[in-house]
């Protein structure tokens, strides 16, 4: 028994390619690479949006041809050519439409959808094995003037409705699937050809209710057949089949709709499932939810067992699954994935894949916007072939994809790959004599993880050094090549290019460094202490800030504060950057948890009066902190305090005010001694009782982060003024080693 299944959508189903498993770590020093134990997979669909057609509102639905045809429903009324504005060159397309899957332009295939009172709408399309009939589902009553009740069937050879396919639903259907002889159907009735099917129901293709029950309490909004023709997956918004609770989830026999699994507590009460879909080997769910609490991720589940292989835990609404080659894509607006240790709190990214095998994001990293209606952005996929070339098509309610105006649809290929990554981020550093450490943050692809560097030096066109990194949006690893070729005295240049293997970025724009013929003694003395970060602030007007140490821990600049302000706050060839106290601060690439022991160090000039954090430990990176200590900040009156988190706030502050004008060194330090914070070299607070701090992964924060709760909270969370030489370091330094860097500041 051949099926097809669809909810918004229909495909044409791809046998899963064989994964290509890579895993390693490449030297940090010369290379970054992806955790060790992380699988990815070849993702084969670039992330270069195609010119497509549009609509003038939401696709909801969307089914692909053997052939190359792919159809289109929703809630829209027009269509236009792709780059024609709203309103602009529109021609009609009543709720649906047909494309040709290699140009994206329409057909000749032309239905009109329409209800006689209120707001027609396709809600799920899908194909007939043998891809002579598209069944539609929704709220309408009538296709091209043909009476019907929230289904029909579509001939594809004439594109006609069919007239011997009448079945009566009594209110939305939501999703379809199909086999040679039974179209399934869920949705939002609760009769079908004036029998009781609450939610799920089963039809001949010769319109003919089944005895087949699936009963549920709520709204179905997914139907999804398994390869082996044995069940049917229900995804909605259900807590009970056939009075046997089972939320959001569950599997049907296919000829009784009686419960062969069922999915108690699985799922949380606060999520639903809203798209399904299936390889050879698993079916996956999209699930969003709403509340505290929530799940809103995929769920990957074995299809022998109908157990859980994977589960990811990103945040943001998944709306729309599909499997291709091995990769599983999905709709969504994801905007936090820190709990899976992939990016925290980031601008939503509406299109990701992941390797069927695990839930590791791949890069691939396309994007939409929320665009109208609810919003979310991306609500379906579809995938076919033609000419050789594979396609995946997006459709939804977005309004731009890739920045670019483009309204409801939008379509990929495997090729070609036009992106060119982004220009790295360049900086030199001098600290130590006869060599120039060249850093640079590794660049973005959309479509490529490992990318390939080279660095020319002083104008020549062959490169000097070529190494690669892997890199995501969230995490670009600092990467560090030193050039031990000159001599002291001289002044060279270097410039980066990044390459994705096709496209190659432009050179990054010359940095000069002079060579040094002595080790400069306040970076020395911070170095061999042991710092783990350490920020010069030496760049210019980029988002970079180099790790002059080992750790190579870089720091992300948000929101272009004042660069390369002097004098700095150490003598030598260095310094400070500016923060306007409002919306500008540094945050590290790098997501820490082990923060028992530490010590924080800066440079601080200001005269502001509405405080600020200086430094800090914080969850998030793009916003304001949900958890957030191990912090300094300053209050209104100049004061400095030192905060740290133990079952509530622990802190210590000075008696002296330091926004006078004038650089200041500034060190908190907490270990098994307890908490102390250092002015100018002197220790000004202790307490020795202070031993502990709070434990989570998070980021070290500079100029600005959430301050809320925490005692004399200051009029702003975002600290004004100058800052230099901040340093973090795994160990409490003593006060010998804070008031041996405080000494050094004028050494040169």
């Amino acid at each position: 028994m051949k099926a097809t299944t669809g909810r918004r959508r229909g495909r044409t189903r791809a046998t899963a390619a064989a994964l290509c498993l890579l895993a390693g770590a490449l030297g940090a020093a010369a290379s970054a690479g992806p955790p060790a134990a992380a699988l990815t997979a070849p993702v084969s669909i670039t992330a270069d949006d195609l010119s497509t057609w549009q609509t003038n509102g939401i696709v909801w639905s969307m089914a692909a041809s053997a052939d190359g045809v792919v159809y289109a429903g929703g809630t829209f009324s027009t269509v236009r050519p792709p780059g024609a504005a709203s309103g602009t060159s529109e021609e009609p397309a009543v709720n649906f439409a047909a494309f040709d899957t290699a140009t994206g332009a329409p057909t000749d295939c032309s239905l009109s959808f329409t209800l006689s009172s209120g707001t027609a709408t396709v809600r799920s399309l899908v194909l007939s094995p043998d891809g002579e009939t598209l069944y539609a589902g929704g709220r309408f009553g009538a296709v091209n003037g043909v009476g019907v009740s929230n289904i029909a069937a579509i001939d594809t050879a004439t594109c006609t409705p069919r007239q011997d396919f009448k079945v009566a639903v009594s209110a939305t259907v939501r999703a379809l699937a199909v086999t040679d002889d039974t179209v399934y159907l869920g949705g939002d009735f609760k009769s079908v050809a004036g029998q009781t099917r609450n939610y799920f129901a089963a039809v001949t293709t010769g319109a003919t209710l089944k005895p087949w029950t699936a009963n549920a309490d709520e709204v179905g909004r997914a139907v999804e057949l398994t390869p082996d023709g044995r069940h049917v997956v229900l995804g909605g918004d259900f807590f009970t089949v056939n009075g046997t609770s089972s939320h959001a989830l569950a599997v049907v026999n296919t000829t009784t709709g009686a419960l062969d699994r069922s999915y108690p507590g699985f799922i949380p009460n606060t999520s639903t499932v809203q798209d399904l879909t299936s390889d050879a080997k698993q079916f996956y769910t999209a699930n969003e939810g709403t509340g505290g609490g929530v799940f809103d991720g995929r769920i990957a589940l074995d299809l022998t067992t109908l157990n859980q292989v994977w589960r990811d835990t990103c945040l943001g609404a998944t709306q729309a699954v599909l499997v291709h080659n091995g990769v599983l894509y999905s709709g969504s607006h994801a905007h936090d994935c820190a709990s899976m240790g992939e990016f925290p709190d980031q601008p939503r990214k509406h299109l990701l894949a992941q390797s069927v095998d695990d839930p590791k994001l791949l890069p691939w990293f396309p994007d939409t916007n929320d665009g109208i209606g609810e919003p979310v952005g991306p609500r379906v996929m579809a995938q076919t072939d033609k000419g050789g070339r594979h396609y995946l098509w997006v459709g939804g309610e977005f309004t731009t994809v890739n920045s670019k105006a483009q309204q409801g649809l939008t379509r990929f290929a495997d090729g070609p790959d036009t992106g060119a990554p982004w220009v790295p981020n360049v900086s030199v550093s001098t600290v130590a004599p006869g060599k120039v450490d060249v850093n640079w943050q590794t660049s973005f692809d959309t479509d490529d993880g490992t990318l390939t560097y080279r660095i020319y030096k002083d104008g020549a066109s062959t490169p000097v050094h070529t190494t690669t990194g892997y890199s995501v949006f969230w995490d670009r690893p600092q990467l560090r090549w030193t050039d031990t070729d000159v001599e002291p005295g001289e002044t060279h240049t270097y410039r980066i290019t990044a390459s994705d293997g096709t496209n190659t970025s432009a050179k990054s724009p010359a940095v000069s460094a002079t060579v040094a013929d002595k080790a400069e003694s306040y970076p020395a003395r911070v170095l061999s202490d042991g710092a783990s970060l350490y920020w010069r602030y030496d760049e210019g007007t980029s988002t970079f800030a180099a790790d002059t140490g080992a750790g190579l821990d870089n720091g992300f600049l948000r929101n272009t504060p004042s660069y390369r302000q002097t004098p700095a706050a150490v003598s030598g060839p260095s310094t400070a950057i500016g923060f306007n106290g409002s919306t500008q601060y540094a945050y590290s690439n790098r997501g820490r948890s082990d923060t028992t022991r530490f010590s924080v160090e800066t440079w601080i000039r200001t005269t502001t009066t509405k405080g600020g954090k200086i430094i800090g430990f914080g969850s998030n990176t793009m916003e304001l902190s949900g958890k957030y200590d191990k912090h300094v900040y300053m209050l209104n009156n100049g004061r400095l305090t030192f905060g740290t988190s133990n079952n509530g706030g622990q802190t210590v502050s000075t008696t002296g005010a330091y926004n006078d004008g004038a650089w200041h060194h500034v060190v908190a330090t907490q270990g098994s001694g307890g908490m102390a914070l250092y002015v100018d070299g002197q220790l000004r607070a202790v307490n020795p009782l202070y031993t502990k701090n709070q434990s989570y992964t998070g980021y070290w924060r500079v100029g600005g982060d959430n301050l809320a709760s925490w005692p004399n909270r200051p009029t702003s969370n975002f600290f004004a003024g100058q800052i230099d030489e901040t340093a973090v370091y795994p160990t409490a330094l003593t006060a010998a080693q804070v008031s041996a860097h405080y000494a050094l500041r004028n050494s040169g």
